[in-house]
This record gives C-alpha cells, sequence and structure tokens, in this order.
C-alpha cells in the first residue's frame, strides 16, 4: 500500500508539473497562434477551422494544408482569415503549399515586427514530453501535453506518432519542446490518444523551397509535388522484395515493405458456399488529400481465387464475371477533377509465366495536373475450367512511365503452381 501511495503522488506530481510546464508555454505563445479560417463568400460564414502559427516576424504563418485546401483548389468560392488570441480578424494569403506533407503557408498583414515560433535543431528522444496546442472544436486555444514515440513505420512519407489528443480545430498547430521550440505539425487523428504530426524538418523545407521559388503557383506547386512523390513511391516498390505466395493453386506476390499491408478472407468455413473463395488484399497506408472529394497517391492490390467443383462451366463463369464487374477506382474524385476511363482490352500471357489471361487496362487524366493519371488493370485467368485467379490494382496520380513498369511487374508476379 505504502508503494503505491508512493506511486500516486509521484504521478499527481508529474501530471502537475506538466499541467503547469503546458500554461507557461501557453501564455508565452499565444501571441503567435491563431485559428485559421475558411470562409464562405456567398453567406459570410466559416466553411471551416484549423489552427496555425507565426514562423516569422513578418507575418508567415504554417498550417496545414486541408485546413486551406477549400481556397487552393476554390479561391472564387473561399477567401481565408485569422482570429488572434485577442478576438482580432484581419485577411490572410496564400503563399505555399506541401500537399504531400499537409502543410501550407499564409501570410497575414503586419505594422511591425511580430513574435514567432521557432523550429528546433533537432528531432526529440522516443518518450520525451512535448505540448500540442490547436483551436479543437471552435472553443478557442488550447495547449495538451503528450509523448513523442519517434516516426510511424507503416507510412511511406514521414509522420511523428504523438501520444496525445489531437482533435478536430487543432489541425495546423504546431507541437513544441520544453523549450518552445517546434518538433511538428498537429496533422491527424486515430482517437485513443493516438495522434499523428508532421516533423518540423518538412516545415523548415517548405519555408526554404517558399524562399527560392515564390512565383510559382498553387497549381504548379502541387503538379510538381505529386509528380516527385509518385516517382519516388512506384520507383521504391519496384526495387523492393515482392515475396511469392500461394493462393489456391495460384501464386500472386505481396511487396514487401512497412506502408502496404494486406489482409486475407475467405468462405472455406461455409458448407454450403457454391464455390470456394479466397481474397487477399494490399493496400498503402497513406493518400495525399486535395480537396474533400479529391485524394490521390493510394495504392490498392486485390487477389481473388475460385474454385469449383459443383458448378457447371456457364454457373462458374457467371459467378466469376460478377467479381470482375465488382472491380473498381478505391480512390474519390470527381468529373471536375478527372476524365473518363479509356479501357484497352487483350489477351496476355506474360514472358515468364504459365498463365493465360484477360486482361484489361484503364486510364484517366487529371484535369488540372497534367501527366498524372489514375490506372484500373483487372487481369482473370482464361486457362482453367474449374479455377480462377482475379488479379486487380489501382494506382492514383501516377505518370505513364510509372504505370507501366508497375503494370508490367504485377503480371509478371502471378501464375500457376
Amino acid at each position: 500500500m505504502k508503494g503505491f501511495i508512493t506511486l500516486l503522488l509521484f504521478s499527481l506530481s508529474s501530471f502537475a508539473y506538466a499541467t503547469e510546464q503546458a500554461e507557461q508555454i501557453f501564455h508565452q505563445l499565444a501571441p503567435s497562434l491563431y485559428q485559421i479560417r475558411l470562409i464562405d463568400n456567398a453567406s459570410g460564414e466559416k466553411s471551416s477551422i484549423g489552427s496555425g502559427f507565426q514562423i516569422t516576424a513578418d507575418g508567415l504563418i504554417a498550417t496545414n494544408y486541408h485546413v486551406v485546401s477549400g481556397f487552393a483548389q476554390h479561391p472564387n468560392k473561399y477567401h481565408l482569415e485569422y482570429l488572434d488570441h485577442l478576438g482580432n480578424k484581419a485577411p490572410l494569403t496564400l503563399e505555399s503549399v506541401d500537399v504531400i506533407n499537409d502543410l501550407a503557408l499564409v501570410k497575414r498583414q503586419t505594422k511591425s515586427t511580430m513574435p514567432y515560433f521557432h523550429i528546433a535543431s533537432h528531432a526529440p528522444i522516443r518518450g520525451e514530453e512535448i505540448y500540442s496546442l490547436g483551436n479543437p472544436h471552435d472553443l478557442g486555444m488550447i495547449v495538451v501535453p503528450g509523448t513523442y514515440n519517434g516516426l510511424k513505420i507503416e507510412s511511406f512519407n514521414d509522420r511523428i506518432h504523438f501520444t496525445g489528443s489531437v482533435n478536430s480545430g487543432m489541425s495546423g498547430g504546431p507541437v513544441v519542446n520544453k523549450k518552445a521550440e517546434v518538433v511538428g505539425i498537429n496533422v491527424a487523428t486515430s482517437g485513443n490518444q493516438i495522434g499523428f504530426l508532421v516533423p518540423s524538418d518538412k516545415l523548415l523545407a517548405l519555408f526554404n523551397n517558399y524562399k527560392k521559388n515564390s512565383s510559382q503557383n498553387i497549381d504548379q506547386q502541387i503538379s510538381t509535388q505529386l509528380m516527385a512523390n509518385q516517382k519516388k513511391l512506384i520507383s521504391t516498390l519496384l526495387k523492393s522484395p515482392w515475396q511469392k505466395k500461394t493462393l489456391g493453386s495460384a501464386i500472386i506476390s505481396t511487396i514487401d515493405v512497412p506502408f502496404i499491408r494486406c489482409w486475407g478472407e475467405s468462405n472455406a468455413d461455409k458448407a454450403d458456399a457454391v464455390a470456394l473463395l479466397v481474397v487477399t488484399n494490399c493496400a498503402l497506408d497513406d493518400n495525399t488529400y486535395i480537396s474533400s472529394d479529391f485524394f490521390t497517391n493510394s495504392i490498392d492490390i486485390e487477389f481473388k481465387y475460385m474454385r469449383s467443383k459443383k458448378l457447371s462451366d456457364l454457373k462458374f463463369y457467371h459467378l466469376y464475371q460478377q467479381h470482375i464487374s465488382n472491380a473498381g477506382p478505391n480512390n474519390r474524385a470527381s468529373k471536375n477533377d478527372v476524365s473518363e476511363y479509356q479501357c484497352h482490352h487483350d489477351l496476355v500471357k506474360a514472358s515468364n509465366s504459365n498463365m493465360n489471361t484477360k486482361s484489361i487496362f484503364c486510364t484517366r487524366a487529371y484535369k488540372k495536373f497534367p501527366k498524372l493519371f489514375d490506372v484500373l488493370f483487372i487481369s482473370a485467368s482464361i486457362d482453367k475450367g474449374d479455377q480462377a485467379l482475379i488479379s486487380h490494382f489501382t494506382l492514383a496520380g501516377v505518370s505513364q512511365n510509372s504505370a507501366m513498369a508497375f503494370t508490367k511487374k504485377f503480371m509478371e508476379s502471378i501464375a500457376w503452381k
């Protein structure tokens, strides 16, 4: 009991110290914290809110791209403004973005030099206490203590795992160490005291690039960033090990990288099933947010193995066709963002495979971002009457060269045992 009481008193003391430290940091930094508002021009009301923090003495403010994306994509429909800690409001201009890391730079007008946040020179150590600041649920600025847990290994683009409450409205707010230096930027939450932050070195890179290339417009920036990221992603996947696995009587391959995770399912336990169905799904854990109805840089892969001794050839064929028709693109995009799919059908046998397939290769072009496409590929085996393998993938936001290289590797990775 004595040990328990000692531990409890220590925990309460630690909590009190953390709370006191958080309050000191908040009062010190409050003049450089802002609520970032997206205002609908027609109604004059807020459409969304987030947080931001000043990073230069002349009024440059950092936030998340998704906080200002409505204005970035529809500048005639919205405008941006800030609300400071004293309740003052004024317009903001959008200066630069990094859609891959969900960052943006906006600017306010200043009449004199102002206090601003400094970016830390190095990352925290694992287990170090850090403090998230922001504006959750439009309730006013708050500070939340939490713990730095290193980088999320399942992410292709770096994200910090933060143990603390990152709530709606805190997006774009700074996360600081005990010296009040920025180590990360609030970006997302998984609930249950699990948050994710953009590392501060990404913000520093955006700021340095902004100083060098301030003349490039927002659409040009996004297009350049999307092109570079997809090239890096597809190149990484093609160079990584493709692990061969058995799926029924077929051989498939999954890509051995931590940021693509696979799941499996089957109906093997259902005695009344008309056909055995075994499924493997693999997907990239990340995607890139362009707007509320347009995401890109996603990858989805699916394999379906089917076998039946009970069905006639005709019934098996109809079941087979049904599963083929259900395959489709998994990323959200409207007709304002992309063209209609153009498809090419062919009978294919990869050079090192023993499987004959009917393949469908479809692409649709991005309207605002030239030379980027969504790709839908379906390959269905046609050389066995009582079993089949349906292989399917979608790539969002890739170049023609990346799409063709990935498709070739994918087709060579499937075969019969």
